[in-house]
């Protein structure tokens, strides 16, 4: 009776010193609780931009095919060429830090569909798109993108400091590119 009663307390004893392995309990916290290892400014980072890049890159593929002024085109080209670039290493930095990437619930940019009865319609689609508009819109989402960059070039894990800081420069063209103002005075 005792052997039984020792071996149980035994088994018992190890199974619970075994699951308090700090190795084990970090392994089991990121598989069942949906939990990243990035900080809060690096999920921030991931979720905003993330969700953008994607999005972004869709809507320059489009608009370079329906836009009609150059510079419209070339800022489609320029944002189209950029993001995609940004996008593969994005997801192996997002996969290291256990997030999940695309980013759940991130917009997905459809384009105007018609179906070519005549040419009034045609028309129509595309004036619900116009190159002032697309260049705005460029300039704003830029501006939200190359913030979280710029946050991302500060952030504690030196290997997302490093790719914040080494794409920082070709947001800022793009930025100046769609007709925002440089900051000639700003100390990074």
């Amino acid at each position: 009776m005792r052997f039984n009663t020792l071996f149980v307390a035994g088994v018992c004893a190890s199974a619970l010193l075994a699951s308090c392995n700090p190795k084990t309990a970090e392994k089991n916290q990121l598989k069942f609780t949906h939990t990243s290892i990035a900080d809060g400014d690096a999920f921030k980072f991931f979720t905003v931009v993330g969700g953008k890049l994607v999005y972004e890159s869709d809507y320059a593929a489009y608009a370079a095919t329906v836009a009609t002024s150059p510079k419209a085109k070339q800022v489609a080209e320029q944002v189209k060429n950029v993001y995609s670039e940004l996008i593969p290493r994005l997801d192996s930095l997002a996969t290291e830090n256990q997030i999940d990437f695309p980013i759940k619930g991130a917009e997905i940019f459809k384009a105007p569909t018609v179906a070519v009865t005549d040419s009034l319609e045609v028309e129509h689609a595309h004036e619900s798109y116009s190159d002032e508009g697309y260049i705005q819109h460029v300039l704003h989402e830029v501006t939200i993108i190359k913030d979280q960059f710029e946050r991302l070039s500060r952030n504690t894990n030196a290997e997302l400091r490093k790719y914040g800081a080494e794409n920082e420069e070709k947001l800022n063209e793009i930025y100046t590119l769609a007709g925002g103002k440089a900051d000639e005075h700003a100390h990074h």
